[in-house]
């Protein structure tokens, strides 16, 4: 992830496409133009699941500057992905290396555009 006051790139390793009866994948980087970062956050829920039976949950809500420096190393598998407005919303799991994951939300805020470089 890198960012600048008003661009935010992600970079993929994995980008799929299914035609027909394929599924093609590549590398590349989506760039979204006119980025709001102060609104942008990252959710780390550390026990999605519940506690002891329990319907509830642990984790908390980072900026990109928190996220990174807290999980440096982490890799965000993006499993689902939703679009409302000016308002994109990554969920999937944050991988460390040898550790379980845990599953994150990505909010981005951006007005501009969401452009697929591949």
């Amino acid at each position: 992830m890198e960012y600048s006051k008003t661009t935010l790139n992600l970079k993929l390793d994995w980008i799929f496409q299914y035609t027909d009866d394929e599924e093609k994948w590549y590398q590349g980087i989506i760039e979204f133009t006119k980025t709001d970062i102060e609104e942008c956050d990252i959710m780390v829920f550390h026990r999605p699941y519940g506690y002891d039976s329990e319907k509830s949950f642990t984790g908390e809500t980072l900026s990109f500057d928190e996220f990174q420096k807290q999980y440096p190393d982490a890799d965000f598998e993006i499993v689902t992905e939703g679009y409302s407005g000016y308002d994109t919303t990554f969920q999937g799991w944050i991988w460390q290396g040898e550790k379980d994951p845990m599953f994150g939300i990505m909010r981005i805020w951006n007005t501009g555009d969401m452009i697929y470089q591949i």
